[in-house]
């Protein structure tokens, strides 16, 4: 049996644990370096030890050979539900395909399209995928569309609960929100509001805050999550910030992320969600800012000026045909960028070379982004984002959040410099093992307190049924056949 073998799963390993491998990314006080047949010495929740010939003693040495041994990943736009931005993929007109709720749907009375068993249960199976591609610390997000009114505190007290068994360090609350978006005609979208349901959402998100932050040995801990800039009023987002301060957390909002958006946000302020904010003095660096696609100039000069950080999400952006414009820049503006996968699988790796492939296009010199930069804004990026600089970086006195990656997988190519080939050539189907403060939560695709294989059938199940209730909550109220006819015409078995 190896030495990985012998570990239990889910459990942090007693004494100090060596792991070797053909590399390993460290961070001395000059930045990340790359370690050649390099050494992590971890004991406790802590690493203790980054480079070569360590001559302390140990209780254990776990080789992984040709890999790359990582700080743990983080994703903080990490969808935490059902994905179905897959829908929106090849079926258009949104509005026409259930993707804005109707009128004559809002009028009977939106209802939960998920018992609370089926919410609690997502966000488990959405967390062991999380694990499963090297992501250690994550900001859980989920489509309202889908819900009465908001996400509820019962699926997030199942949620923290089942972060701190699985081993996934999480910040997190129940997203709220004052108004949503309705379709009253073809093409014709109004927001509507009810502002003191969003406070009343608040104020749960807080108590919320008050009682989990820091369960789990501090895997647990609280975020701020309105849902987006165009659902929100001003009084819910100046008691957001004023909570947050209280609280000293963060708040994540996605602004600067799409057409609808920006002309709703127009129709009610006169101008851009970021300018909208800074107008009401609520930019500061408290606001992580998901997806920044659509930013005007004077939008990024903004985030820049008041310490807004960026959550780049180039895979999901991408599908519908946006991105940032562009990386190098925002980065070269001095705004921090961290990186968000929000869809599934949650592929951190594949996301980086999408980003990668964007910035080039964008700005028709490819020497202004290199490989490393993706990955330092998935790992140091979200870290600062955060306020922390115990994560996201493997050194003395950091967490022992750590991701192992195969460099010698059959789907690889041959390798000089393990970031490039990653990025370039990986995914994250080759993450070997994971640790999340010490604790060894995913190994060779098993994930600690939960089988994987099962919970992906139950995933299919519960979407097969969601799929069924499109019709009540498309316009018109078209069967599922016309709302997404597959892609090319589907012929039955005869004998069925």
């Amino acid at each position: 049996m190896s030495a990985l073998a012998s570990l239990k799963l889910g459990a942090r390993p007693e004494g100090r644990t060596l792991l070797t491998a053909a590399w390993v990314l460290a961070h001395e006080e000059a930045g990340p370096v790359l370690l050649k047949n390099g050494e992590v010495v971890i004991e406790g929740d802590r690493v203790i030890f980054t480079g070569h010939g360590f001559a302390g003693e140990i209780a254990r040495r776990i080789d992984f050979g040709r890999a790359l041994i990582s700080p743990g990943l983080i994703d903080l736009d990490a969808l935490t539900d059902l994905d179905t931005t897959i829908l929106g993929i090849d079926h258009f007109p949104g509005w026409k395909k259930g993707r804005v709720l109707p009128l004559t749907y809002v009028e009977k009375g939106p209802y939960e399209m998920y018992t609370p068993e089926e919410l609690a249960f997502q966000k488990r199976f959405a967390f062991g995928q999380l694990l499963l591609n090297g992501i250690t610390t994550a900001a859980p997000i989920a489509s309202l569309f889908y819900r009465e009114w908001a996400e509820t505190v019962a699926e997030f007290d199942a949620a923290a609960d089942a972060a701190g068994e699985l081993g996934l360090r999480v910040y997190l609350s129940p997203a709220y929100r004052a108004g949503g978006m309705v379709l009253h005609a073809p093409g014709d979208m109004r927001p509507h509001f009810d502002e003191q349901r969003g406070l009343d959402g608040l104020a749960d998100a807080v108590s919320y805050i008050e009682r989990q932050s820091g369960r789990y040995e501090g895997l647990i801990q609280g975020l701020l999550a309105p849902d987006r800039v165009e659902t929100c009023t001003t009084a819910l987002l100046r008691a957001t910030f004023e909570q947050a301060e209280a609280l000293d957390c963060k708040v994540r909002l996605h602004m600067a992320q799409g057409a609808m958006e920006v002309d709703v946000v127009k129709s009610l302020h006169g101008t851009t969600g970021p300018v909208w904010l800074a107008r009401e003095g609520l930019l500061s660096d408290r606001l992580i800012a998901p997806h920044a696609t659509v930013a005007t100039d004077e939008d990024l000069a903004l985030y820049a000026e008041h310490g807004v950080s960026i959550v780049h999400c180039p895979l999901v952006s991408g599908r519908s045909g946006g991105t940032l414009k562009s990386f190098s820049r925002v980065r070269d503006m001095g705004i921090t960028i961290a990186m968000g996968t929000d869809t599934t699988p949650p592929d951190m790796i594949m996301n980086m070379l999408v980003g990668l492939i964007a910035c080039r296009i964008n700005d028709g010199a490819p020497e202004r982004i290199l490989c490393r930069d993706l990955f330092d804004a998935a790992t140091l990026g979200g870290a600062k984002a955060l306020g922390r600089a115990d994560i996201g970086r493997l050194a003395p006195g950091s967490k022992a959040d750590i991701a192992v990656f195969r460099l010698d997988d059959v789907h690889m190519a041959p390798s000089i410099d393990p970031i490039t080939t990653l990025v370039t050539g990986g995914s994250g189907k080759v993450t070997d093992a994971v640790f999340v403060d010490g604790r060894l939560s995913m190994r060779h695709g098993e994930v600690a307190g939960i089988d994987m294989a099962a919970a992906r059938e139950k995933a299919q199940a519960q979407f097969d049924r969601l799929i069924a209730q499109y019709p009540a909550r498309s316009y018109g109220h078209p069967p599922v056949s016309e709302i997404f006819p597959p892609s090319y015409p589907e012929r039955e078995h005869p004998h069925g």
